[in-house]
């Protein structure tokens, strides 16, 4: 074994384990600052131009989704959680319940120069 070879054995065992975890978030933090739209799903539903004319105040609109079930939380368009409305002081707030795993937990971003 050479002396190159038992230096880096050494580093490698000095370094934490989640080091690249960490390396990740430092490559990342460039994008802190970019705003996104966040926004909550609580249901949908498909109606006919006629139907949509036919409502006035007070009618309901019947949506898709049950009482219980989770509403959906999407940074721009895309499902990233779900979670449950919760009343914070005289608004409405979203408690995350889930994360919505896509495979695509650690995107990669390539870098030009």
């Amino acid at each position: 074994m050479n002396d190159m070879t038992h230096d880096s054995d050494i580093l490698d065992a000095a370094q934490p384990a989640n080091m690249g975890e960490v390396a990740a978030q430092d490559h990342y933090r460039f994008l802190s600052d970019i705003k996104v739209r966040l926004s909550v799903e609580v249901g949908n539903v498909s109606m006919t131009i006629s139907e949509i004319m036919d409502l006035r105040e007070g009618s309901v609109v019947e949506l898709d989704r049950q009482v219980d079930q989770l509403i959906d939380i999407n940074v721009n368009g895309t499902l990233v959680a779900r979670g449950e409305v919760v009343p914070v002081k005289n608004k409405f707030g979203v408690r995350i319940a889930e994360i919505v795993s896509n495979g695509m937990t650690r995107a990669r971003v390539e870098r030009r120069s």
